[in-house]
């Protein structure tokens, strides 16, 4: 798969971890920064992988912040984009099952690693259900484009 992955400062340690565990799985990981614990703004980060998946063709996006709450905002901004900010595997799994989520955000500040990794692997895992949730993403865009 092709993963795009980006943070802001918060973020940026398990960002460039993630991006080792990704690629050492085999997945082609496009990281789009930030590349540095200098402060910088995250919602330059969400748009960017947003817009990095979007305009480059990419299977998922993965982004951190402290929190994963910023980040997931200012993501879900970008049309097409439908990011989750998920703090344990249920909820990255449903979020691709019943959601569609394309992107998926977390802190750095909130959770361990270990928790993240197991968010990433069940959320790429799982496949979207669709039929009713469908309808329902369908709604989320009519919203958006609408």
């Amino acid at each position: 798969m092709k993963i795009v992955i980006g943070s802001d400062h918060g973020g940026y340690h398990y960002k460039e971890q993630m991006k080792e565990y990704l690629t050492e799985k085999g997945h082609e990981v496009v990281d789009v920064g930030t590349h540095s614990e200098d402060s910088v703004d995250y919602p330059v980060y969400a748009k960017k992988t947003a817009h990095t998946l979007l305009d480059e063709g990419g299977d998922f996006g993965i982004i951190f912040c402290g929190t994963g709450i910023g980040i997931s905002i200012a993501a879900n901004k970008v049309a097409g984009i439908r990011c989750a900010n998920v703090a344990e595997p249920l909820s990255a799994s449903l979020a691709r099952r019943h959601n569609n989520a394309n992107m998926i955000a977390m802190g750095e500040r909130t959770m361990g690693f270990d928790l993240c990794v197991a968010c990433v692997d069940t959320f790429l895992e799982a496949e979207f259900e669709g039929g009713r949730h469908q309808r329902r993403v369908d709604l989320i865009e009519e919203e958006i484009h609408g």
